[in-house]
């Protein structure tokens, strides 16, 4: 049974895109995956996010995302809303993904634009509507130009956002008027998908975030977000001023490679990443350690 969502906050506010720990082999660390979603959970997210970009989904197989959907279910199920990502280049692949991420028990879907071969809008549409026509979960779209190279339009997000199952929008394109019109014109909830920008995302209507920070700062978001909704707007600012070192260090390079630092650096699971990502120097280390630390976070 999934945790309760309503129609304007369906995963919840706060959600970590949860990496996929690895043990030192470079296999999938199942166990460690549900001691790092227990924590997460416990610390203050609602949901989280697996099988994303933060959990090095390019380099895991369809087996290995199966199985951490199962163990994170397992894990946390009855506590917080798990969201499979399945978004790929491939409609059919990203088809079979979801339905074999419904199989193993996820709450909804995360499907990313697809990438490289940078599809038309028509083209995107479709691809939306096929994943989520092939199961009765809930769907967040994932709009993140920079990675995929191409947008969704307003237009295509407005239409996607008839779909019965089609109910929200995680949010990496970094232009906050876009933002407000798709948000004005349609009934998808907003996730802000760059952390830099979640107190910004939230003035012009989104209900809550799918972060990576929120490895070393669930808390903090929980409390940035709960200040705003109640109105205490000087509240959230400070909270969202004291966390900016955090929003830089955690992604001064790619933000899988911070974060497996960082949890190393506060002994909970990670461990190794897989080629071509590769783990952080000593400079680098002790940089991402004066980020944090200038940030509140505990080492």
């Amino acid at each position: 049974m999934a945790p309760t969502s309503t129609p304007q906050t369906p995963f919840g506010r706060v959600l970590t895109a949860m990496v996929t720990p690895f043990t030192a082999d470079g296999a999938l660390d199942l166990d460690g995956a549900q001691r790092l979603a227990a924590h997460l959970v416990e610390a203050g997210n609602d949901g989280l996010v697996v099988n994303g970009t933060t959990g090095e989904s390019p380099t895991t197989s369809d087996v290995e995302k199966e199985q951490l959907v199962r163990a994170v279910v397992e894990a946390v199920g009855d506590r917080a809303h798990v969201v499979a990502g399945v978004g790929t280049n491939d409609t059919r692949h990203s088809v079979e993904l979801a339905r074999r991420a419904e199989q193993a028990g996820a709450h909804g879907l995360l499907v990313v634009t697809p990438y490289y071969s940078k599809p038309p809008q028509e083209g995107l549409y479709q691809h939306f509507t096929a994943v989520a026509d092939a199961t009765a979960l809930p769907v967040m779209l994932y709009d993140i130009p920079g990675r995929s190279g191409v947008p969704i339009q307003t237009d295509t997000l407005v239409r996607l956002s008839e779909h019965p199952r089609i109910v929200a929008n995680k949010d990496a394109k970094g232009d906050l008027g876009r933002a407000s019109w798709v948000i004005a014109r349609s009934d998808l909830a907003w996730y802000s998908g760059d952390d830099m920008l979640n107190l910004p995302l939230l003035s012009v209507g989104a209900v809550g975030f799918v972060s990576v920070v929120g490895h070393v700062v669930s808390p903090e978001l929980r409390s940035l977000v709960e200040a705003y909704l109640a109105g205490d707007v000087a509240k959230a600012t400070e909270i969202h001023q004291r966390l900016l070192p955090v929003y830089t260090g955690m992604f001064r390079t790619q933000g899988v490679i911070t974060t497996k630092a960082a949890l190393a650096l506060q002994g909970l699971p990670g461990g190794p990443l897989r080629l071509p990502m590769v783990g952080m120097g000593e400079e680098e280390t002790e940089q991402l350690k004066r980020d944090l630390t200038a940030g509140g976070v505990q080492l």
